[in-house]
């Protein structure tokens, strides 16, 4: 019974896959019907890859770049506003060290993992089964996330560790030394 509920979720994410970069209306009808949640304002690029797809849950004006992986066997939150580049994958499911459990066939471990507000995760990183990701964060590309990171920092690494909070210089400077204009010039707070 679960195979033919995964079989279905998987045509809906192949179908998906399928469209046209003209179809983001059938496209938008897809992700309402295949994710658990798709918030209003929310886009993702093609192709994703999903184990199940109805077990991850969107909120509202959420963007994601193209090979986005969801190992979502277990639940997977993703706040409003967050963002993902290209080549990320996010997993909930394991499987032991013991050689002798595992030779008995696939036995498995599934741990939710949750996305803050306001996110942003950095081209090719890795979100492993457990983790929590605090608002406002960005996880910096390559990154290996393995445990959790709090809200308002910038980490990065492998594995990835908060480097700094963020702070005024992000207000000033949008990468290195190159300045915001206006209208983003101002701290919006």
């Amino acid at each position: 019974e679960m195979k033919q509920v995964q079989d279905a979720q998987q045509d809906l994410v192949f179908e998906f896959n399928a469209c046209r970069p003209s179809q983001a209306e059938k496209k938008q009808g897809l992700c309402k019907k295949m994710f658990g949640s798709f918030g209003q304002g929310s886009w993702i690029e093609g192709p994703v890859r999903a184990n199940w797809a109805c077990n991850t849950y969107w909120g509202s004006k959420c963007y994601a770049n193209f090979n986005l992986v969801l190992v979502d066997d277990g639940r997977i939150d993703i706040g409003d506003h967050t963002m993902f580049g290209p080549d990320v994958t996010i997993v909930t499911t394991g499987h032991t060290i013991r050689p002798d459990i595992r030779a008995y066939g696939t036995p498995q471990f599934t741990v939710p993992v949750s996305i803050g507000r306001n996110v942003w995760i950095g081209a090719g990183a890795i979100v492993m089964p457990g983790v929590t990701i605090g608002d406002n964060t960005v996880i910096g590309a390559g990154s290996l996330v393995t445990k959790d990171i709090p809200a308002d920092v910038v980490a990065y690494g492998h594995p990835c560790k908060v480097v700094r909070p963020i702070n005024d210089h992000d207000y000033v400077y949008f990468w290195r030394d190159r300045r915001y204009q206006a209208p983003y010039d101002a701290r919006p707070f």
